[in-house]
């Protein structure tokens, strides 16, 4: 089993910058593809970004491309999510999830086995 604990959401400014973290529990965190997912209200979930086991690959949704940046620390056991140039529209509750082990890395949240309890993300404009 896998626990992931996420931290760091709140309240911030449009053009803001925010960074989010996720520390997961147990011994094959690098073993794992992280992904970070986001749901607002209303929405259906939607892709935010991903890293491969060993974080040399990065893969990230149109919306945020070119503004987050996703990076894990094997060491930590922890997948950050660093948030710039914020827009109301990126208001959501943004949850991390973890693949199961040696798996590839994949947009489709149908495809992570565990997931956190996610952190809110509110963007004032």
């Amino acid at each position: 089993q896998v626990q992931l604990v996420e931290s760091g959401g709140g309240l911030v400014q449009a053009g803001g910058s925010l960074k989010i973290s996720c520390a997961a529990s147990g011994h094959t965190f690098s073993t794992r593809v992280m992904g970070w997912f986001r749901q607002a209200p209303g929405k259906e979930r939607e892709f935010v970004a991903a890293i491969s086991r060993s974080g040399a690959n990065t893969y990230y949704g149109d919306s945020v491309k070119g503004r987050f940046t996703i990076s894990r620390d094997n060491a930590k056991s922890t997948v950050y999510l660093q948030m710039n140039s914020l827009k109301a529209e990126d208001t959501a509750v943004y949850s991390c999830a973890a693949r199961g082990s040696m798996l590839a890395a994949s947009t489709r949240a149908a495809e992570y086995n565990y997931w956190g309890q996610g952190t809110q993300v509110t963007v004032s404009s």
